[in-house]
C-alpha cells in the first residue's frame, strides 16, 4: 500500500529557486565555449543557445529554471534506462557479457574491443550499449515500446515519444556502430542481426524528454530503487536497493564517458551523460538534478550542464552530503 503521509519537506526546498537563478545567470557567461554535435545531421541543427535545469527532491517538490520544459535529445541518457532494464532482466549473468571497469577511451571507440576479446569495458560506451540494446531486443518484439512504456511510467508521462527523423538521421550515420557490432558478433557476444540491433538503438537515442520529466524518471535512484510520484509519495520498487546503489556507482566512474574521472573529482555525484546536451546527475537520498545545454565540449558532454552541476554542488553541499 502506498504511504498518505506528507513527505518531511527538505532544507533545500526553500533554497532552490534562488540557487537555480543564480546558475543559470552565471551559465549564461559560457556561451560560444563548445559546440553542437555535428556528426549527426540533426542534432547539428539545435539552436545552441538553451539553457534548462530541473531539481526534483525526494520530498516531492520540483524547481526548475530556464528551458527545462522543453524536450531534446537524450541520446547517450537513455543508455542509463536500457542498462537498468537488462540488469532487471539479466541480474548478475548481465556481467558475462560486458563489464564494469572505466574505458578510459572516447565513447565511441573500438580500440578496446579488439584487445578485449569483443567485450566492451561497461554498459555506458557505445559497445557496451549496443551489447544491453541486442540483450532487450531478445527480450523485447518491439524494444522500442517496452522502452517508452518504461519510461512514461518512471516519468509520469503518457505522450513520451521518439524523434523519427532524429533516429533515421543517427542511423543514416552509424557506420561506426555497426563495425563494433560486427566485430562483437565475431567474437560471439552478440545474438541478434546488427541492423536489427542498430534500429533498436537509434529510435532508443532519439527518444526525447524535457529536463523536468528527466529528473522524476530517475527518482528512484535516488530512493533506494522505489520511484516516487510527483507528489512524494512511494511508488513501485524498480530497482532493489542494492542494485540502485550499484546503478549509481557505475554512473560515477563511467558516466560521462573519458571525462568520467574529471566529473567524480569536481561534482562528486553520479552522472549520465548525452551529446544532445542533457546530463542527470543523483544525489542519493536526496533527489535528482537534470540539466541540459546543447554546446558540447570536446569529449562531448555539454559545457553549462558540467558547470551548472558543479555549482549545484558548491552552492548547496550536496556532493559532500550524500557521499
Amino acid at each position: 500500500m502506498r504511504a498518505m503521509s506528507e513527505p518531511t519537506p527538505h532544507p533545500l526546498r526553500d533554497q532552490l529557486p534562488a540557487i537555480l537563478a543564480q546558475i543559470e545567470t552565471e551559465a549564461q557567461a559560457l556561451w560560444g565555449q563548445g559546440k553542437v554535435a555535428s556528426y549527426i545531421p540533426a542534432l547539428a541543427e539545435v539552436n545552441p543557445r538553451q539553457f534548462g535545469m530541473a531539481v526534483a527532491l525526494t520530498d516531492g517538490s520540483a524547481h526548475s529554471v530556464g528551458h527545462a520544459q522543453v524536450p531534446f535529445s537524450l541520446q547517450s541518457i537513455t543508455k542509463l534506462f536500457t542498462f537498468v532494464l537488462a540488469l532487471k532482466a539479466l541480474g548478475d549473468d548481465l556481467w558475462k557479457r560486458v563489464g564494469r571497469e572505466p574505458s578510459g577511451a572516447a565513447f565511441n571507440s573500438i580500440v578496446q574491443l579488439e584487445t578485449e576479446n569483443g567485450i566492451p569495458r561497461n554498459p555506458f560506451i557505445n559497445a557496451g550499449a549496443l551489447v544491453i540494446t541486442d540483450v532487450l531486443t531478445s527480450r523485447y518484439a518491439h524494444l522500442d515500446y517496452a522502452l517508452l512504456g518504461a519510461l512514461r511510467r518512471l516519468a509520469d508521462e503518457p505522450n513520451l515519444h521518439w524523434n523519427a527523423r532524429v533516429a533515421k538521421s543517427e542511423r543514416d550515420t552509424a557506420h561506426r556502430n555497426m563495425a563494433m557490432a560486427y566485430f562483437m558478433k565475431s567474437h560471439g557476444n552478440f545474438v541478434n542481426p546488427p541492423e536489427l540491433v542498430l534500429d533498436n538503438y537509434c529510435c532508443q537515442c532519439a527518444t526525447e524528454m524535457s529536463c523536468a520529466q528527466l529528473a522524476q524518471a530517475t527518482m528512484f535512484l535516488a530512493n533506494d530503487g522505489r520511484d516516487l510520484r510527483p507528489d512524494g509519495q512511494a511508488d513501485e520498487q524498480f530497482l532493489s536497493p542494492d542494485e540502485a546503489r550499484r546503478v549509481n556507482a557505475l554512473m560515477l566512474t563511467c558516466g560521462a564517458y573519458d571525462a568520467a574521472g574529471d566529473f567524480a573529482y569536481r561534482i562528486g555525484l553520479p552522472i549520465k551523460t548525452g551529446v544532445g546536451g542533457g546530463m542527470v546527475a543523483i544525489a542519493p537520498g536526496v533527489g535528482t538534478i537534470a540539466v541540459w545545454a546543447p554546446e558540447l565540449d570536446a569529449k562531448g558532454n555539454s559545457v553549462l550542464g558540467a558547470f551548472a552541476l558543479e555549482r549545484l554542488v558548491q552552492l548547496t553541499g550536496l556532493s559532500h552530503t550524500t557521499f
